[in-house]
């Protein structure tokens, strides 16, 4: 790792730590203005998301509704609240081909942009140590007062993410502060995503409020809209 790396995955609790874990459950509220363009106002208002730590997949439950999705990088899954499955989209990737900026989304194209982009979120830093990554310190930034050094990486091929090549900047105390990316699905849209309100989760420091903004030119954050609000309520660990 290089220093940088070195420093974000320390204060975000450590490699040891996160190896003991498996997965991370958490109860969340995801909105936004994204949500209404794509006609899902309210779809994961309140959510219930499961992610393996060490391998791509998120399951994503549906309280009341007797719904769930099954998240992964070359399949969706749609079942009931108890697990059975109803639906297989395989290569889910193909669904958004021919989409407009307000085509609408079915559940298959929620769960996969909610899916690929929860999935970095919830394991970042720790996932740019995973075996293929590649990270290379670039030219500090400057906001909110402080210099905020910034980390380029190059997603592997293996892993589905927004954009293979994104900018994590991390603040003096070496915790995520903004993390830049573009959304291949999305005609290549920018996302300026702010993480804040740090919780320590058995040892764990993670960002339970994400807002994400548009940047425009050299990673100028436009103010309006918010494209998508995450704010995370119960959150737990298990090995």
């Amino acid at each position: 790792m290089n220093d940088l790396l070195t420093l974000a995955v320390a204060a975000h609790g450590g490699l040891d730590r996160w190896k003991k874990f498996k997965s991370v459950k958490v109860h969340a509220s995801i909105t936004g203005a994204i949500w209404h363009v794509k006609g899902r106002p309210d779809v994961l208002k309140d959510v219930i998301m499961t992610a393996e730590t060490h391998k791509e997949r998120l399951i994503m439950d549906f309280p009341g509704k007797n719904k769930k999705t099954i998240f992964e990088a070359e399949k969706i899954s749609v079942a009931n609240g108890e697990g059975v499955v109803s639906k297989v989209f395989e290569n889910p990737i193909m669904c958004f081909e021919g989409h407009l900026r307000d085509t609408p989304w079915e559940d298959v194209h929620v769960a996969y942009f909610s899916g690929e982009a929860l999935w970095t979120y919830l394991t970042t830093p720790f996932l740019y140590t995973y075996p293929g990554f590649e990270t290379v310190e670039i030219e500090p930034w400057e906001e909110n007062g402080e210099i905020w050094r910034r980390l380029k990486v190059t997603f592997p091929d293996y892993i589905a993410s927004h954009t293979r090549e994104q900018i994590s900047f991390f603040g003096p105390d070496g915790l995520l502060r903004r993390h830049d990316y573009t959304v291949d699905i999305l005609g290549g849209a920018t996302g300026a995503n702010y993480a804040t309100n740090y919780r320590d989760v058995d040892g764990i420091i993670i960002p339970t409020s994400r807002r994400i903004y548009a940047f425009e030119g050299d990673h100028i954050a436009v103010p309006e809209p918010l494209l998508v609000a995450v704010d995370m309520g119960e959150i737990s660990f298990s090995s």
